[in-house]
């Protein structure tokens, strides 16, 4: 399959020439004093200019996804950009990317420590060393290059591990108190209308819109957990690195993960999205079913509308990586492909124009869809951290250390509406 990549170009000129065209009508529409003349003329020709405007980006549109189908559907273009993108993120990790566990052994906390290189004693009972939330976060080795974070590499040989990024879809923010007061909006009237102008004495009276709001507490949760390991591993900073990357660090992720969808909000649980009454729901079994019934990718995409009728366009979906299989694989009867090719060649996980995480933080059947950042906020009051200790139990007689994660972090699910659980039950029938 051969694409014209000239006449692409063609059509992005044509564009431009248009886009040039409508602002010189615009710039020529006068004003009068304080009245705006617009001739027929100018509104005609207005019109039409932005009607080709239109097509042309329609047509930029389509050439675009045949461009990326094209390139797909050729196994040594394929594997040539597969090559590409691996290349890349190499050179990437070692020009800029440190791991965490590499900054950690790095620090000048932990070089305070004597006795992981000469054997002498602790100079303090532990050490302690902060992460930025950053660093930690940033894509595992086996991610692809994105807007979700950078990708690491480590010599060491990591534990099976899945991607965890419910977290990237939330913009950074902190806070000092330990627990978050906010307004949970519960009803907007959208009372927004035109105003007559001023008449001799008399102004156009404007018109009142009311949002209602309920206060609401966000408690300031802990997550954390340590590893025992021999005394050994301070002299062996590999080893550490290892340990702190590839499973104390990552096990923080995975329950982050969990507590951010699914926390039950009792206990010390956060209170996760999904387990907000308030949220909206969708049925894959109440979709169309003519011409032909809605399939999984449709289902999502009619949930998408409830956000965006919520006044919060959203900005992700988190599904399980089994649905994600059925919509990436949907065809048609031709066993034509009906998602984004693009997917497939290593580009960021998208359908309907909105990110797409999978994870199995999320049930099997469900997928959730909302504004994050907007409808909800994540607070980090302590960044994760990382403690090394011998004062524990008999350790100091055995020649054990203890490694210990720790984080502090709430959540705020301001917009409820704004999100929307889709239940994947049957295929409407």
């Amino acid at each position: 399959m051969s694409f014209d990549e000239g006449r692409l170009n063609e059509l992005k000129g044509a564009l431009s020439a248009k886009m040039a065209e409508q602002q010189e009508i615009a710039d020529s529409i006068s004003l009068e004093g304080e009245t705006l003349v617009v001739t027929d003329e100018h509104r005609s020709s207005f019109n039409e200019n932005m009607t080709q405007i239109k097509e042309i980006k329609g047509l930029i549109e389509d050439m675009t996804t045949l461009r990326d189908v094209s390139a797909w559907s050729s196994e040594a273009e394929h594997a040539s950009v597969a090559a590409e993108v691996a290349a890349g993120v190499e050179a990437e990790v070692k020009a800029h990317r440190t791991s965490v566990g590499e900054a950690f052994v790095s620090s000048e906390e932990f070089k305070s420590l004597h006795g992981g290189r000469n054997g002498a004693n602790m100079a303090s009972p532990f050490v302690t060393k902060t992460l930025e939330q950053k660093d930690i976060y940033s894509g595992l080795p086996t991610g692809t290059p994105g807007s979700f974070g950078a990708v690491e590499r480590d010599g060491i040989i990591p534990i099976a591990q899945r991607r965890s990024r419910v977290r990237d879809l939330f913009p950074s923010r902190t806070t000092n108190a330990a627990v978050i007061e906010y307004f949970r909006q519960t009803g907007f009237t959208n009372n927004a209308d035109t105003v007559a102008e001023r008449q001799g004495s008399n102004f156009g009276a404007k018109p009142q819109s009311t949002m209602t709001f309920v206060g609401e507490q966000a408690p300031v949760r802990t997550i954390a957990h340590w590893e025992a390991a021999h005394r050994n591993v301070l002299a062996d900073e590999p080893q550490l690195r290892s340990i702190i990357d590839n499973e104390l660090l990552y096990g923080l992720r995975l329950t982050e993960d969990t507590q951010i969808l699914s926390g039950s909000g009792t206990g010390e649980d956060l209170a996760g999205i999904l387990n907000n009454g308030s949220i909206q729901t969708y049925s894959w079994s109440s979709g169309a079913t003519t011409p032909v019934a809605d399939t999984k990718a449709d289902a999502v995409r009619r949930a998408a509308t409830l956000s965006y009728l919520a006044y919060y366009e959203p900005t992700g979906i988190i599904v399980n990586p089994n649905d994600w299989e059925d919509i990436e694989l949907t065809k048609n009867s031709q066993g034509t492909y009906l998602l984004a090719i693009s997917v497939a060649g290593g580009a960021e996980s998208r359908i309907w124009r909105i990110p797409v995480i999978d994870t199995p933080a999320i049930a099997s059947g469900t997928a959730l869809i909302g504004a994050f950042g907007t409808g909800a906020q994540l607070y980090d009051r302590e960044a994760a951290s990382i403690r090394i200790s011998e004062q524990h139990s008999d350790f100091f007689v055995r020649n054990a250390i203890v490694v210990l994660a720790e984080e502090r972090l709430a959540l705020a699910v301001k917009r409820p509406e704004s999100f929307v659980k889709v239940t994947f039950d049957a295929a409407p029938s």
